[in-house]
């Protein structure tokens, strides 16, 4: 495993600048995500640490060492890319040993360390078989056998689930993350998945047009976005615009308490979708909501609701509400983030 750090990096094709002073500090053993639309230079920072592409301006640091001047092959990064790129004329065995025989390790060493990633993969019954006669997701499972064959200090991955359905795709997602425990190696994925990113990530870096956005936990990043933009990466979201007096938002007719002291004369709350929560409609309850739309999704089902002069969007595991039906809303204040102009 190793530190990897991206030091100011930019980097321009034809005068159009892809990344635009990076940083990304990534802790030994950490499996980072780098987060955001085709197009914010994902792919290209990946390429970058593993040395496929030089950067016009910046660094790249691994355990507090300049790479730039070592070759892609010297620098112990595995990368691993959607497509797969096995060699279709080498069977498993010979896939995941090739690394090893380019770098002259004893055969006796090279059995050892395959037959073990082929344990690893469990697919040490179907070792003879061709790239052509496996499954979308036995493919994925060499090629990153392969990749750590040579037990790189960083692996790579660029969008390695995205042409994988559903089903399988969970399946290889808990499988990387096996393999990632197991080896403990640092990790960089490169998605457009947000949950992907949820759900694997020790931290994420949020990309948006060439730039890091906001690097942080998963939690902390859907809880705490610290911009809008950042915000709705992750889902969308409920905003309205009001006044903070003495911790109490207002706006119209709507009074939520935020539970602080704060006040401001124009602020801009956030209420995720599983923050508003409906309830019965009471008599003398100034909360009243109406149900315009609903949409069934199995273990939940979304609602948009109009509430005032305001139309909300929220999810609820009631499926039972029609629309025209009044209900009553409640505000999971502790959950609101705002954003505001001092």
């Amino acid at each position: 495993m190793s530190e990897v750090k991206i030091l100011s990096v930019s980097k321009s094709f034809n005068s159009s600048k892809v990344l635009n002073n990076i940083n990304i500090d990534i802790k030994n053993g950490e499996l980072i995500s780098l987060l955001g639309p085709s197009g914010c230079g994902k792919s290209t920072t990946l390429k970058l640490i593993a040395g496929i592409l030089n950067p016009d301006e910046g660094d790249i640091l691994f355990d507090n060492k300049s790479v730039l001047k070592l070759k892609t092959e010297k620098r112990d990064a595995a990368i691993v890319f959607q497509e797969y790129l096995l060699f279709p004329h080498m069977n498993i065995y010979e896939n995941i040993a090739f690394g090893l025989k380019v770098k002259k390790i004893p055969k006796k060493d090279v059995d050892s360390r395959v037959s073990e990633l082929l344990e690893t993969i469990k697919l040490s019954s179907e070792k003879y078989k061709y790239p052509s006669e496996l499954s979308g997701g036995q493919k994925q499972r060499v090629a990153i056998a392969r990749a750590l064959a040579i037990n790189p200090k960083i692996l790579l991955l660029d969008e390695p689930f995205s042409s994988l359905d559903i089903n399988l795709r969970n399946e290889m997602r808990e499988f990387v993350l096996e393999i990632q425990k197991k080896y403990n190696i640092t990790t960089v994925l490169v998605t457009h998945d947000k949950e992907e990113a949820l759900i694997m990530s020790d931290r994420i870096a949020v990309m948006l047009d060439g730039e890091i956005k906001q690097f942080d936990t998963p939690y902390n990043l859907y809880k705490s976005p610290k911009t809008k933009e950042v915000a709705n990466i992750f889902g969308e979201r409920n905003y309205i615009k009001g006044k903070l007096i003495n911790g109490v938002f207002k706006a119209d007719n709507i009074n939520i308490d935020l539970n602080n002291n704060e006040s401001y004369e124009e602020i801009e709350i956030m209420i995720s979708k599983e923050d508003i929560i409906l309830d019965e409609a009471k008599e003398n309850n100034c909360n009243i909501a109406t149900i315009a739309k609903k949409r069934y999704v199995g273990d939940k089902t979304y609602y948009e609701v109009k509430y005032n002069d305001y139309t909300l969007k929220l999810s609820s595991t009631n499926d039972g509400l029609e629309i025209g039906d009044n209900m009553s809303l409640k505000f999971n204040s502790h959950n609101i983030k705002y954003f505001c102009e001092k």
